[in-house]
């Protein structure tokens, strides 16, 4: 019997340098039956020709470009319209994966009558676990843990059905993942995960990840307003994992604020913003959460002062300069 169908959807913004390593791991999988499709988002690169070139060369790939950069849940989404398998997965364009990702996390999927799997991953900070499976509510749970699967979309197999029933949200440019992941995992039975490490991540200097702030990356306030306003009706069990969640978040925005500046050099502002962001979230239980002192103590600063975690954090950063010069 011929296997489903899986759409592997990658979102591709100015990474022509990766771009081939991610294409050729994905079109060496051992399943058997893939579609892939490359959504430009408005690239500035040669990504885009790049793309053309492996959809010309190869049946199994379609490129969609878009005229103008529009955020990775847009070419997310476009992604997803255009799916035509039963199964779908996401891989960002500048990772790669193992040639049998594929075939484990829909065996996975299968044997476990799961609507989702999950893989693990290096090259991202990530408490694995053993093989299991999750309810509803464990899965949610997992998901603010951050254990024993990741917070973002990739790594995983999802019935098409679903993904397609819970679109990213287009307006929100960070932390789009996370949301996306808590509207999919309220909505499953089960949840599946195998352990094996199938899924590297790339950690890419001038991500996103690694940016100041500016009013895109201030999204992510409202992704977490929306998580944690939802959990607290539907997952009382997970709010405080998910307000621990924001006000790591919210300290790690702060400090590459502080440490690469801020759109139109409005540092102070954007500090302000997380402040009360960490102020509408903060809870003694979620700060206990938080895995080390120093986080504990840093968010309870931004909590306090934005101005004194703007002189703290500005003083940590140019003596971790001082010590990595010497």
């Amino acid at each position: 019997m011929k296997q489903p169908l899986i759409s592997v959807v990658v979102p591709v913004y100015n990474v022509e340098g990766y771009l081939e390593t991610c294409l050729n791991s994905l079109l060496a999988q051992t399943y058997p039956n893939i579609e892939v499709l490359l959504v430009d988002d408005g690239s500035t690169d040669n990504s885009g020709a790049v793309c053309g070139a492996w959809a010309a060369r190869d049946s199994r790939v379609r490129a969609v470009r878009f005229p103008e950069n529009r955020g990775p849940s847009a070419a997310r989404n476009e992604g997803v319209r255009q799916a035509k398998g039963a199964l779908i997965s996401f891989v960002d364009a500048d990772d790669r994966v193992e040639p049998n990702l594929l075939e484990k996390l829909h065996r996975c999927l299968e044997e476990n009558e799961a609507e989702v799997s999950a893989c693990g991953a290096d090259g991202i900070a990530l408490q694995v676990g053993p093989a299991a499976v999750f309810s509803r509510a464990e899965a949610v749970r997992c998901l603010a843990r951050g254990v024993p699967f990741n917070l973002v979309p990739w790594g995983k197999l999802y019935k098409a059905e679903l993904v397609k029933g819970c679109p990213f949200d287009e307006d929100i440019f960070y932390s789009e993942d996370l949301l996306f992941l808590y509207t999919i995992l309220r909505r499953v039975r089960k949840m599946a995960y195998l352990p094996d490490t199938l899924y590297h991540y790339t950690q890419r200097e001038g991500s996103q990840v690694q940016s100041g702030m500016n009013q895109r990356k201030c999204t992510a306030l409202s992704a977490h307003d929306l998580v944690c306003g939802d959990a607290a009706v539907r997952f009382p069990e997970a709010v405080e994992d998910f307000r621990q969640l924001v006000l790591e978040a919210d300290r790690n925005m702060a400090v590459l604020a502080v440490k690469n500046g801020c759109e139109g050099g409005r540092t102070f502002p954007y500090l302000k913003r997380l402040q009360a962001n960490v102020r509408r979230h903060f809870s003694r239980r979620a700060l206990a959460l938080c895995p080390g002192r120093k986080e504990a103590a840093s968010i309870l600063l931004l909590y306090v002062s934005a101005a004194a975690f703007w002189v703290a954090a500005a003083a940590y950063i140019r003596l971790k300069g001082r010590r990595r010069v010497r």
